[in-house]
């Protein structure tokens, strides 16, 4: 048996894999479903299922004690704030590799959070998160759970960001896993997902038993519908440009 699935155009930017960046900015301000990233730190904010898996990675390393949340969701006018201290502090060439224009921000979505090795001192703008111990076996273990580091050294030209090892972003597994695989960041990811299509789908071998299928769906004016099977499991993301991104789970024998 199918099902119809109606997804509204303002959906188109909303959802875990929603790109904001210097060319597409945030178009909504949903607060909703915010709750501490570290419950230590009850003024960190995220969208609750990135913070739940954050504390998942955190506790399985046994990390409480090393690596500590700097910065999550932060409102429009606390990222205005943001970029204008650190031009008068900083100034223009430090701030435009640094930090994002207000609206431009992954912060302002809720999914995205900067971390920090626990020291004395933490820099809020550019907090020390090395390539070794804790943090590194964090980078690591992360893209299981959901979490990409976002802007890579080698990414720069692309993501219009300077490389951030402290910046990570939740964007859901396996996604996180593939882009890890196949080294995309995820204005690359975004792109490469759109030669997919419904009848024509890239699948994902998540075990010997069960496989998932991604695929892009161009939004149209004002509803879009997409047909699903009854007995599986899927989820839907805007990508906040033009389209959106089905995620479906499949057992192997249906």
């Amino acid at each position: 048996m199918m099902k119809t699935i109606e997804l509204q155009k303002q959906k188109i930017y909303c959802g875990n894999l929603m790109l904001v960046n210097a060319k597409y900015p945030l178009k909504t301000d949903d607060v909703s479903n915010l709750i501490p990233a570290d419950m230590r730190f009850p003024d960190i904010l995220m969208k609750r299922d990135a913070a739940n898996v954050l504390q998942l990675i955190i506790e399985k390393l046994s990390a409480e004690k090393s690596i500590i949340p700097v910065s999550g969701y932060r409102t429009l006018r606390e990222q205005t704030d943001i970029y204008f201290t650190s031009l008068k502090d900083n100034g223009e060439d430090f701030t435009q590799k640094y930090v994002a224009l207000p609206d431009h921000s992954e912060h302002q979505t809720g999914l995205a959070i900067d971390l920090g090795l626990n020291k004395k001192e933490i820099d809020f703008i550019c907090p020390d998160f090395p390539y070794d111990g804790i943090c590194n076996e964090f980078r690591k273990t992360a893209p299981n759970y959901g979490f990409i580091e976002r802007y890579k050294k080698d990414k720069e030209e692309i993501t219009g960001i300077s490389h951030e090892p402290w910046h990570f972003r939740y964007v859901g597994y396996p996604h996180s896993k593939i882009m890890t695989e196949m080294g995309l960041s995820l204005e690359e990811y975004t792109e490469f997902i759109k030669s997919y299509r419904d009848d024509c789908r890239f699948v994902y071998r998540q075990s010997l038993d069960a496989r998932v299928e991604i695929y892009y769906i161009p939004a149209n004016k004002e509803i879009t519908f997409i047909s699903m099977p009854d007995n599986c499991v899927y989820q839907t993301s805007g990508n906040n440009i033009d389209g959106f991104i089905i995620t479906v789970w499949r057992k192997n024998d249906d």
